[in-house]
């Protein structure tokens, strides 16, 4: 029954617009002073230990650190200037431009682990880009909102680092390695259906008239913005730092970049950036820290095993259980942030994991693929919310260019399930 009021409080909560992070905290304090009526202050005293216990873990330092280099990278103009060299590479003509914004959004995966900061970052210079070349706002905010979801399986990610506190088996540097593939596949296939809604609609007919950058002075002016995934993670490849000190590593080479070598940035724009990375930084972790409550009070109210025996006995196989998670995480994906999809369900779905013999790295990529799909589906989509301010159009609008982006990443994720190798393979050769 306690249990029973624990979800219809934590969904009460939210269809009244309560925020994600008080909705948990909220939920499974009342669980927990419920279940504990008889017990001194009805065991609330576990409250703060675990918002402590959800917060106090090493690999989460990295988070600030890489929301942080993803707002530096912004305004440096690091993006502009890789926009002009991948121009410059593919050339101009319809279609150019959104598969120039899926590559330069894939590229900057490898710098910040933030995928509405990378949304920010590209989607400042590429909707208008593309707008001027005669792309309609609502394709153009589409195409953006899209490829910025690949952040989060291309290292570093901030859903990687997560899944590995929440999953001891899973160390970052193997998760990292393992979304690599995966993420490059995620881009390429969201290029196909990009460039081919391009060219049927007849878009971007002014494009092929714009002057083509020059390559070697665009190479000149990005090579700075393409050195840093190299120093990010071959860095930590080498051995020289560790994922949370990469962060710290990345921090001070944007800075460098935007403050010595580009020079757009100053003093001044410190604050803002700071302030900016601050608050992003807070929400993030205040949700990592309230979820700690929500999971103690799932675990001492033995939700987890009814849940699990209830799947596992379904009569459904192990392709059944996996197909049935993934129907159940793209609903919940399309209302639920992925860190709040990872710190709820991550808890619940491990003993499953654990019956199947699922590898955990694997699994991981599947659900970070997962969450990555629900960053750019409607009605909840963080990545397409922050390309359709840019853009200045409702998100209704973009539903119609969505959809084949979301059935073409969709299918990435059934390659992984049916070829596990695709996400363990480069880990396995690095000795990960």
């Amino acid at each position: 029954m306690i249990a029973t009021l624990l979800f219809a409080a934590f969904i009460a909560m939210m269809l009244l617009g309560v925020p994600i992070g008080a909705a948990l905290g909220l939920a499974g304090a009342a669980a927990i002073a419920l279940a504990n009526s008889d017990a001194q202050w009805f065991g609330l005293l576990a409250v703060p230990q675990n918002f402590y216990a959800g917060l106090g873990k090493y690999p989460l330092l990295a988070i600030p650190m890489f929301v942080l280099v993803g707002s530096i990278f912004d305004r440096s103009g690091v993006a502009l200037r890789l926009v002009n060299f991948a121009v410059a590479i593919v050339g101009r003509g319809p279609g150019m431009l959104p598969l120039v914004a899926i590559a330069v959004a894939m590229f900057l995966g490898g710098i910040s682990g933030s995928g509405p900061a990378n949304a920010a970052a590209v989607g400042a210079v590429m909707i208008a880009a593309m707008n001027r070349a005669g792309y309609p706002a609502s394709y153009s905010a589409s195409v953006v909102g899209a490829a910025a979801s690949t952040d989060i399986l291309i290292p570093p990610s901030v859903a990687f680092i997560v899944y590995s506190v929440l999953v001891p088996g899973a160390s970052v540097p193997a998760l990292f390695a393992a979304g690599m593939i995966p993420g490059i596949l995620a881009g390429l296939a969201l290029i196909v259906p990009a460039v081919w809604l391009a060219k049927r609609h007849n878009m971007g007919v002014l494009e092929a008239a714009m002057p083509r950058p020059p390559f070697w002075k665009s190479l000149r002016e990005a090579v700075w913005g393409l050195a840093a995934p190299v120093l990010i993670l071959g860095g930590m490849r080498a051995g020289w730092f560790t994922p949370t000190e990469a962060a710290v590593v990345a921090v001070f080479y944007g800075l460098f970049v935007g403050m010595v070598i580009h020079r757009t940035m100053g003093v001044r724009d410190l604050f803002p950036i700071l302030k900016e990375s601050g608050e992003l930084s807070a929400v993030i972790l205040l949700v990592v820290s309230l979820a700690g409550i929500f999971a103690y009070s799932l675990s001492t109210l033995g939700v987890i095993d009814p849940i699990t025996k209830a799947i596992l006995n379904s009569g459904l196989g192990e392709y059944g259980v996996l197909t049935l998670l993934i129907l159940l995480l793209i609903t919940v994906g399309m209302f639920l942030d992925g860190v709040s999809i990872f710190l709820i369900f991550v808890p619940l779905l491990w003993p499953i994991v654990e019956h199947y013999k699922w590898d955990p790295v694997w699994f991981g990529v599947l659900l970070t693929l997962k969450v990555a799909l629900g960053q750019f589906t409607p009605p909840l989509a963080v990545n397409l919310m922050v390309s359709c301010r840019i853009a200045n159009v409702r998100m209704e609008e973009t539903v119609r260019w969505v959809g084949p982006m979301l059935l073409a990443m969709g299918m990435v994720m059934v390659a992984v399930i049916i070829w596990p190798q695709l996400a363990l393979w480069l880990p396995g050769v690095l000795g990960y």
